[in-house]
C-alpha cells in the first residue's frame, strides 16, 4: 500500500459523499484530503495554516472523541468555527493513530454512508499502522507501548514493541528505579532496560532477576516495591527486589491487615506524640538486640538506651532481647513503615 492508494481512497469518499473528508494524525496534523470546497474555519486553519485553535481542541477534548472506537456525529460548535462533521478514531489496537473526518454542514451524510466511511479511515489506519516513524514518532510510540506494559499484561504491545525496536522475541527486561540514562524513561522516575547474553544489569537492577517483556508491569512493581522498602529503612545487600529477604513478606502482605493484627504495641508506639520510642525499638530490633550497636547508631549513651528499652516494655508489654513477641512487634514496626512510605 503507498500514500497515494490513501489519497485516492479519500478522494473518491469526497466524491462518493460530496462533501470535504480530511485525515489527520493524532496531534490534528493534516495528511491527506479531499476537494474541500465549503469549510468552516477550523477545517480552513487545519489545512492552509497546519494548526488547530484552542476551542477546536477543547471541543474535540470534550466529546472525548480521543477515546472513542468507533464513528461519532459530532455537532457544531460555534464557539469554535466548527460546523457539524462525522468523526472516525484512526487506531491500531488502542492507540490511537488519528482521525478522518467528514464535514457534514447540510447534515445529509448520515449512518447509511457509515460503511464507506469505515471502510476509508480502515485504509489510512493501516497505513498509519505501517508507515516508519520518525525518531519523535518513535519515541513517543515506545513511550505509550512501554506505558501500557507496565501498566499490565499486553501480549499485543509487547509484540509491537518488539517490532518497533527490532528486539529478539525472546527479550527480558529489568527495571531501575531511580531512572538511569541509558533506558527507556518510564513513570516514577524508573527507566526499562533490554537484558542482553552476558550482561551484568540483572545483577544491580532494582527489579531483580529480569522477566519477560510481557511482564514489564511485575518488573516495575517490584521496583517500586523496593524501593519503599528502602524508604521504610529496610537495610538490604543491595538495592533489589530479591535482595528484600524478610521484607517480602512486608511487601505482601494484604492491604486489610492491619498493623495491629501483627502485634498491637506498634500502634501503641505510633501513636505518641515524640517518635524516639518508635524509632528505637526498630533499631534494637534490626540490630538483634545489640545495646552497643544499637547505641552507636542511636547516637545516645547506654544509659539512655536502657531506659527507653524499659519504656517501650511498659508501652508493649514485650522485652526486645527476650520476649517471645519481638518478632511479632519486629514485623508490625515494619509493615507501619512500609506503608507510611508508600508513594
Amino acid at each position: 500500500m503507498s500514500v497515494r492508494d490513501v489519497q485516492s481512497a479519500v478522494d473518491e469518499l469526497g466524491a462518493s459523499l460530496a462533501h470535504p473528508v480530511l485525515v489527520e494524525d493524532a496531534r490534528h496534523r493534516p495528511i491527506w484530503w479531499s476537494a474541500q470546497g465549503q469549510v468552516d474555519g477550523t477545517r480552513m486553519r487545519t489545512i492552509l495554516q497546519h494548526e488547530v485553535d484552542p476551542a477546536a481542541r477543547a471541543v474535540v477534548a470534550r466529546l472525548g472523541l480521543a477515546r472513542a472506537h468507533g464513528p461519532v456525529r459530532t455537532p457544531a460548535a460555534p464557539e469554535a468555527d466548527m460546523l457539524p462533521r462525522w468523526c472516525v478514531p484512526l487506531r491500531t489496537g488502542r492507540e490511537l493513530l488519528g482521525y478522518l473526518w467528514v464535514l457534514n454542514g447540510d447534515e445529509t451524510v448520515t449512518e447509511e454512508h457509515l460503511p464507506q466511511i469505515m471502510a476509508c479511515a480502515e485504509l489510512a489506519a493501516i497505513y498509519l499502522a505501517q508507515t516508519p516513524m520518525t525518531s519523535a514518532g518513535r519515541s513517543r510510540r515506545r513511550a505509550a507501548l512501554l506505558a501500557r506494559l507496565a501498566a499490565g499484561p499486553d501480549e499485543a504491545a509487547a509484540r509491537e514493541l518488539i517490532a518497533l525496536e527490532e528486539l529478539d522475541p525472546a527479550v527480558t527486561v529489568a527495571v531501575m528505579a531511580p531512572r538511569a540514562s541509558i533506558g527507556w524513561p518510564l513513570r516514577a522516575d524508573m527507566s526499562v532496560h533490554p537484558v542482553y547474553p552476558g550482561s551484568s544489569l540483572h545483577e544491580v537492577a532494582t527489579s531483580g532477576p529480569p522477566l519477560p517483556l510481557a511482564q514489564l508491569h511485575v518488573a516495575v512493581e517490584r521496583a517500586a516495591q523496593t524501593r519503599q522498602a528502602l524508604r521504610a529503612g529496610a537495610v538490604l545487600d543491595r538495592p533489589a527486589w530479591d535482595a528484600l529477604g524478610s521484607w517480602h513478606l512486608i511487601a505482601a502482605a494484604p492491604p486489610d491487615l492491619a498493623v495491629a493484627d501483627i502485634h498491637p504495641g506498634a500502634d501503641v508506639l505510633a501513636r505518641r506524640s515524640r517518635p524516639d520510642l518508635e524509632i528505637t525499638a526498630r533499631v534494637v530490633l534490626d540490630q538483634g538486640g545489640d545495646i552497643a550497636r544499637s547505641a552507636a547508631q542511636l547516637h545516645i549513651h547506654r544509659t539512655t538506651l536502657y531506659y527507653r528499652l524499659d519504656r517501650i516494655e511498659a508501652l508493649t508489654g514485650v522485652n526486645l532481647k527476650t520476649s517471645p513477641q519481638r518478632d511479632a512487634l519486629h514485623m508490625a514496626l515494619r509493615l507501619a513503615a512500609f506503608r507510611l512510605a508508600a508513594p
